[in-house]
């Protein structure tokens, strides 16, 4: 590895040069809106913002998994926020989430429309809004939420630490890819010990904490995610891959992980969704190409 040259920093830090690596043109040390621009709004009351970064596929799977339940209420317009062009700081994103970052719903079904930002936020709203996927039980309800905010919590160490070091840094940095590394295999390691006793991180039972944690380390494990599996030793954690595999098979999980999707293969791209038949009509015009 070539290291960055010692940095010594100064007295105040001031933004005075690009930083990020690939995305150098997006990050800024401040909030707001840097264009005028409303957002599309479709026909169903709810209304997705939103791109298929692990975040994103969080709520396009709770979405697709509540159809498949049978929530007709939970039909959903998906609309594709390219965050490399910068669509989070239009002023119709940033009235829905003035945090600027995917995905941000918009729910239209009562009077007034209802704001929700953050993952972890939407998925419990979805939860309790259709009464599915979150235990009513006090105990179990418990363990769900502290695995869904296990996730949280951990994430940023997967995707914004050690993805961002070792797959996107202009300049890669021993320590830096080294304590990451550290850390996510700790992550793993506790993930595989509570799937070693438990079908699911909530019990029994397949859960919002599921939910929210399989398109981060269920693609981890099964090599989707910055093809670090072989240096991250994936495949020692073979609870986490029984339940990525589990979980990767469910029909819901595979529509909705293609949702907003504009990189990888192009026949599991879906980029916008703003009905059920949008699946087959892609496949169709894919068959046909």
């Amino acid at each position: 590895m070539t290291d960055a040259p010692d940095y010594t920093p100064p007295k105040v830090w001031t933004w005075n040069k690009a930083n990020g690596g690939n995305f150098a043109n997006i990050n800024r040390p401040i909030a707001g809106a840097t264009r005028e621009q409303d957002l599309p709004v479709g026909r169903h009351p709810l209304q997705l913002y939103s791109l298929a970064t692990p975040n994103g596929v969080k709520v396009t799977v709770m979405l697709e998994e509540l159809l498949a339940l049978g929530h007709a209420g939970a039909e959903y317009d998906a609309w594709l926020i390219r965050i490399s062009e910068g669509d989070q700081f239009s002023s119709g994103f940033v009235a829905v989430n003035p945090n600027s970052k995917i995905p941000a719903l918009l729910d239209r079904s009562g009077p007034e429309a209802i704001r929700v930002f953050e993952s972890g936020a939407i998925l419990v709203y979805l939860a309790e809004k259709f009464g599915a996927f979150l235990p009513s039980e006090p105990g179990a309800r418990a363990e769900c939420l502290s695995w869904l905010f296990w996730q949280m919590g951990s994430a940023p160490y997967l995707g914004g630490g050690f993805g961002h070091f070792y797959a996107y840094a202009p300049v890669k940095i021993e320590y830096a890819i080294d304590r990451f590394a550290m850390e996510v295999k700790r992550q793993l390691d506790v993930l595989d010990r509570r799937l070693a006793d438990h079908e699911y991180l909530g019990g029994a039972n397949y859960t919002i904490a599921d939910i929210a944690t399989w398109p981060w380390y269920g693609n981890l494990v099964k090599g989707l995610a910055y093809e670090a599996g072989e240096f991250l030793s994936v495949h020692d954690y073979t609870n986490v891959v029984r339940w990525a595999d589990q979980i990767g098979a469910r029909p819901a999980v595979r529509r909705g992980r293609r949702v907003n999707r504009v990189f990888g293969d192009p026949a599991e791209q879906l980029r916008e969704r703003h009905d059920a038949a949008d699946f087959a009509a892609e496949d169709e015009a894919a068959a046909a190409s």
